[in-house]
């Protein structure tokens, strides 16, 4: 079964995705990417034990995602675009827990669902860029605050790098096989002012907290593991 119902804000009945589908996915993921690739991972220990959290992965390859759910510590339910789901892969995503998304609207039931997730005191993941590209940080929307300030779930920053420096001699679309990607958790923030104002000033400012807060972890996740600048970044492929 994928939903399991929850009490929300005042009483209210809401759904979340399986959290047994997400450590299915988790299980899965480690196999592959571990079966894969080489993946080297430091300050995991620093994603909350228990409790809602939120991991922002900064985003340049396809296999970020799949990496960060076979890397984490805990089962974790991403927002994934909805071009994603096709054919077999749409009843594969949502039985292991992962969130369709609509991005070219207000997406309510994505909406539910992550908040979902996260009031029933799990990991949601968030690609804060909103799409694949420099996986830097540079530019990011307004969802990440907003889950964050209504939930009051800390933010956990998690750099992937080395996913898209190269691509595979057999698969263009992949890094190279066996070779090593690093996956960095950094320290859990908050990202609201503790006030719990959800206004679009209070929003605006908690995106300019967080952005600072992210890109601050991707130069020490690149320091830490001897990455160049350019590590999370695509090749043309």
């Amino acid at each position: 079964m994928r939903r399991h119902p929850r009490r929300g804000e005042a009483g209210r009945q809401v759904t979340a995705p399986s959290e047994r589908g997400a450590e299915v996915g988790r299980r899965i993921g480690v196999g592959l990417m571990y079966g894969l690739w080489k993946p080297r991972v430091l300050g995991a220990w620093k994603v909350p034990a228990t409790g809602p959290a939120i991991l922002a992965v900064n985003h340049s390859h396809a296999i970020d995602g799949p990496m960060v759910m076979g890397v984490a510590p805990r089962p974790t339910h991403f927002l994934i675009k909805k071009e994603a789901f096709i054919g077999p892969l749409d009843p594969f995503l949502l039985a292991i827990g992962q969130v369709k998304v609509d991005r070219a609207t207000t997406d309510r039931t994505a909406i539910t669902d992550a908040l979902g997730v996260l009031s029933s005191g799990g990991v949601l993941g968030i690609f804060p860029e909103g799409t694949r590209g420099e996986g830097d940080f540079a530019s990011l929307r307004a969802g990440l605050a907003y889950f964050a300030v209504r939930s009051g779930a800390p933010i956990v920053p998690v750099a992937v790098l080395g996913s898209s420096e190269e691509s595979s001699r057999l698969t263009k679309a992949l890094p190279p096989l066996r070779s090593r990607v690093d996956v960095v958790f950094g320290d859990p923030f908050e990202a609201g002012d503790g006030s719990g104002r959800r206004t679009r000033k209070a929003l605006d400012e908690a995106t300019v907290h967080i952005q600072k807060q992210l890109s601050a972890h991707l130069d020490h996740a690149r320091r830490l593991t001897g990455r160049p600048e350019n590590a999370g970044r695509p090749t043309g492929h």
